[in-house]
């Protein structure tokens, strides 16, 4: 007899404890409504510092009387053999740089430092914040 009574407080146990399901077996998501909070502030911090960790290379620093305007050349240099390749102008006290790339990893980046170091033997890979890659999404790819 106790058996009975001890399985059938276990099944009404059971029965009663899927609060967080539906009639229709779809999950329900119970959470504290912090939790969305938090991530509306972490969509308005990434507006407004939309840059994130990175690598870029570096092809020109120099500092001195004319080392805006031959930052600008070399900028431009850059721009008339790789056009596809976003270029920075950086004023970094004394110096201007120019700096290339927007690379997530060191790997990347110091790959393409191989292919243009014959144009710049004096470049070098360099850590900094970098912009978020463009996606190369084709839309008629969608749901194949």
């Amino acid at each position: 007899m106790i058996k009975y009574i001890i399985t059938g407080l276990f099944s009404l146990m059971v029965l009663f404890s899927t609060g967080q399901i539906d009639t229709l077996n779809n999950a329900l998501l119970v959470q504290d409504p912090r939790v969305d909070s938090l991530v509306k502030l972490h969509i308005k911090a990434n507006d407004f510092n939309p840059a994130i960790e990175g690598w870029r290379i570096q092809i020109f620093f120099e500092a001195g009387n004319y080392s805006k305007s031959q930052a600008i050349e070399a900028k431009s240099n850059f721009v008339n053999k790789y056009s596809n390749v976003p270029v920075y102008l950086i004023f970094q006290e004394p110096y201007y740089k120019v700096r290339i790339g927007d690379y997530r990893t060191k790997m990347e980046a110091e790959a393409f430092l191989k292919k243009i170091s014959g144009s710049y033997s004096n470049a070098f890979v360099v850590k900094d914040e970098i912009n978020f890659p463009k996606l190369n999404y084709d839309v008629s790819e969608q749901g194949k």
